[in-house]
């Protein structure tokens, strides 16, 4: 009788710590996530596994075309991890946030990727719906956010002034303020003629103050906290790349985490700081 309780005991035990390691555990390993979007047209993107709390979502522009040429090799998974914001999607992991990586759509994986005008339009508003929609239905009552760097900029915020109810809030970091010249293969008005005001939920701008990026200056970001808040960055690691590129201070190089933190923060309306140092 005693050797029964005994082994009762052992078995509950062994049930609940089964039961707390399963929980501590992602629900679900990384995946790519295909879906049709347009006619003859998918739309990709790459699912993070999901952190042991999840509180929100993140879906996470990368700059210049949008193309990260996501796709699997064998077992792995892989895409262009250069990016301030694909390189940091452990950082919004460990913060409670699951990302969703955009690609470039399949009719905008030629050339360079997404123009501006094809991030400010309606198809493009049609492919991430369809996204919004499939992380809506995986994860209920979860917030949604949109978060762009450089370039992907322009997608939140047109995005933002389109979805109306389904997304909580968009975040801008080292937005694309002024038009690049005809002479560039990226030529576009990038943020340059957008109205902010047309934006429908709550927005947050975050810039590294030292960005040298001509078009992405400092003082662009400056002028819009007065309608929005400004995550201003400081300091980082030497730039690596040139100054338009992700692995200077318009990339936040070595300020990863200190900005993702700010970030998310802000998404889960705890008290943030207006400047990382």
């Amino acid at each position: 009788m005693m050797f029964t309780q005994r082994r009762r005991v052992a078995l509950r035990a062994l049930t609940v710590a089964v039961t707390l390691l399963t929980l501590r555990s992602p629900v679900k390993a990384q995946e790519i996530v295909t879906l049709l979007t347009r006619a003859n047209v998918t739309q990709s993107y790459f699912l993070t596994s999901v952190p042991k709390q999840l509180r929100a979502i993140a879906i996470l522009f990368p700059g210049s075309g949008g193309t990260i040429q996501l796709r699997k090799e064998g077992e792995q998974i892989k895409f262009g991890s250069d990016n301030f914001l694909v390189r940091s999607r452990r950082e919004f992991i460990d913060r409670g946030v699951i990302a969703a990586i955009i690609d470039a759509p399949s009719d905008r994986q030629s050339n360079w990727g997404m123009t501006d005008e094809f991030r400010l339009g309606v198809d493009h508003f049609t492919d991430i719906s369809a996204v919004v929609d499939d992380l809506a239905k995986r994860f209920p009552n979860i917030p949604i956010f949109l978060v762009g760097t450089s370039r992907g900029s322009v997608s939140v915020a047109a995005l933002a002034a389109r979805f109306s109810g389904k997304v909580s809030g968009a975040v801008l970091t080292a937005s694309m303020f002024r038009q690049t010249g005809r002479q560039s293969k990226e030529a576009g008005p990038g943020l340059s003629k957008f109205d902010f005001g047309t934006m429908k939920m709550p927005a947050l701008i975050v810039h590294h103050v030292s960005d040298q990026c001509n078009l992405t200056p400092y003082g662009d970001a400056a002028r819009l906290s007065e309608t929005f808040p400004l995550i201003t960055v400081w300091g980082g690691l030497p730039a690596r790349s040139v100054e338009c590129e992700a692995f200077s201070a318009h990339g936040f190089y070595g300020k990863e985490a200190e900005t993702v933190e700010q970030i998310v923060n802000w998404m889960l309306k705890k008290p943030f700081v207006y400047e990382v140092k």
